[in-house]
């Protein structure tokens, strides 16, 4: 994961954002592969960073990133 050890979020954010997590993580088919969890989560903690608080444009968001990242 990318380093975000400068970045401050309070409690509500922290929710927020991990509403979003497990709604995007729930569109996924299973199985989940840890590296999309991890993609999205990275997603979602830069999103959050820049300022959005809305769940669902974090989430969706997320997805789209998750969906347009490069095949491994």
């Amino acid at each position: 994961m990318k380093n975000f050890s400068n970045a401050e979020f309070s409690p509500e954010v922290i929710e927020i954002m991990t509403a979003a997590l497990r709604a995007a993580v729930a569109t996924l088919p299973e199985p989940v592969h840890a590296g999309h969890v991890d993609a999205l989560a990275q997603s979602i903690l830069r999103t959050a960073n820049a300022g959005e608080r809305d769940v669902a444009v974090l989430e969706r968001i997320a997805l789209m990133e998750l969906q347009l990242a490069p095949r491994t």
